[in-house]
């Protein structure tokens, strides 16, 4: 069971960094978007061609790790082309319908460019998933065999939980200390009241969709490294990433982290129990169950 306990912590980092970016553009923008899943995905794809243009054997492997420095030249490149992408999904779509519809037209745009990045990263990649690498790894041992059965990590685990408590302790100290970390927080809070007191909210937007694409690529590329990359990888990590969003609270950096644990953990639990094709579905009773209990989330007020 205590592997299990590992496996759900390595899932619920990864859920938790895309978590981050659903609740900034909640909390910001005031509307669900259903790209992130599929921001998530073009991440991964991105890194995955960058790795292949600089060559699949370029560079030895960084010690125990299954990639090499390529790898994180290209995670760097994603980040910040998915965060472009996002930029360019507002400018063309997002900003062009804030003024002229509600949440609900916001919401529903959002989906119908979700299926348009999906069938689009189809059209490029093809239908087929893919791997970073394809090497072997063996898992190190945590705890012996005879402490409960044991509990053993891969080192691309431990790199994945590593850059998800960096990452996490990053954004704690930009959101905390830079002027545009605060004035994030102020439009969060009342992007009215932000505006009259002289910030550029629509810098801060454009600014939270930078943020949240280069985190959902960041979550796609750990996914990737952990698991594979593929087409619906993005789709089906989007419904546990709205869990965590609002299971920590709107707008809470502490929450979407906690948020993102507790599902990983419930999904990774359930499976020697019910069975993995039934993971979400436990996950989701976590989060009615903690709604139930406490509608506004675990870190109920707004801000991180």
């Amino acid at each position: 069971m205590l592997q299990y306990v590992v496996d759900g912590l390595v899932t619920g980092s990864t859920v938790a960094l895309g978590a981050i970016g659903v609740t900034l553009t909640l909390s910001i923008l005031r509307f669900a978007n259903f790209t992130h899943g599929e921001l998530l995905t073009w991440g991964a794809y991105i890194a995955l061609t960058l790795v292949g243009l600089m060559g699949a054997g370029a560079g030895a492997h960084i010690g125990p790790l299954s990639f090499g420095w390529p790898l994180l030249l290209a995670l760097a490149a994603a980040m910040v082309l998915t965060g472009g992408l996002a930029v360019l999904l507002d400018w063309a779509l997002f900003g062009r319908l804030r003024g002229k519809g509600g949440m609900m037209t916001l919401a529903i745009a959002s989906f119908g460019a979700a299926l348009a990045l999906r069938n689009l990263v189809v059209f490029l990649w093809g239908p087929k998933p893919d791997y970073f690498s394809r090497d072997i790894q063996i898992a190190l041992p945590i705890l012996p065999r005879s402490v409960l059965g044991g509990m053993r990590i891969t080192p691309d685990q431990i790199f994945v939980l590593a850059v998800a408590v960096a990452t996490v302790v990053g954004l704690h100290l930009f959101l905390t200390r830079s002027f545009l970390g605060k004035a994030m927080r102020g439009t969060a809070e009342n992007a009215a009241l932000a505006r009259i007191s002289g910030i550029d909210v629509r810098a801060v937007v454009r600014w939270a969709w930078m943020i949240g694409g280069g985190l959902a690529a960041l979550a796609g590329v750990l996914s990737g490294i952990t698991v594979q990359v593929r087409p619906l990888m993005g789709f089906d990590l989007l419904l546990p990433l709205f869990a965590a969003a609002i299971l920590g609270g709107i707008g809470s950096l502490y929450g979407a982290v906690l948020g993102g644990l507790i599902v990983g953990l419930a999904e990774s639990l359930s499976v020697p129990l019910i069975g993995a094709e039934y993971r979400q579905a436990v996950a989701f009773l976590v989060l009615i169950l903690i709604l139930l209990a406490r509608p506004t989330g675990l870190f109920g007020e707004r801000g991180a």
